[in-house]
């Protein structure tokens, strides 16, 4: 069971850091439109899209990539404290 929970927590670990690596290519001209951009955005672009129909723009600001990755942090928290559970 323990080997379950750890393979979760990778997947999130990848998750996080592949949608922190996609939301800063939104800095860089024409990073998005690379291959690899174009993979991140077919992997993190629907988790996101759900947090940019509930949390408009501040002006320029899009904030919703900073609410999804506190969310994703805490399903990591709540990950942790199940596996504490079931071991």
């Amino acid at each position: 069971m323990g080997i379950i929970f750890d393979i979760l927590a990778y997947v999130f670990i990848i998750y996080f850091y592949a949608t922190i690596i996609y939301v800063f290519m939104s800095w860089i001209p024409g990073a998005r439109e690379t291959q690899f951009g174009l993979m991140l955005e077919k992997i993190c672009e629907p988790y996101l899209e759900v947090f940019r129909r509930f949390i408009p723009p501040l002006g320029i600001i899009d904030i919703s990539p900073i609410i999804a990755l506190i969310v994703l942090q805490l399903a990591m928290q709540g990950l942790r404290t199940l596996e504490g559970f079931f071991l």
